[in-house]
């Protein structure tokens, strides 16, 4: 959460002390992917937020969602 957050809100929560307690559990091609991840899917979201879109919901005059028609859940509308 807090790595999230130093990448999203704060560049000054990424102390040394939080690198040394994600090297516990990361190496740093992970920490690059995992940050990585994390700024995407935040811009997606922010992105997705800002078109006004809500969930299942496309912009007008087009007929592609995110998921495949295939791939959507039938029991959902």
């Amino acid at each position: 959460m807090t790595y999230t957050s130093a990448i999203l809100w704060d560049s000054e929560l990424a102390d040394d002390a939080l690198w040394e307690r994600l090297h516990r559990h990361f190496t740093l091609p992970e920490l690059v992917e995992l940050g990585f991840f994390i700024a995407l899917t935040s811009g997606q979201q922010r992105w997705i937020k800002t078109l006004g879109l809500g969930h299942r919901e496309v912009l007008g005059d087009t007929s592609a969602g995110l998921v495949p028609e295939t791939q959507q859940d039938p029991s959902r509308p």
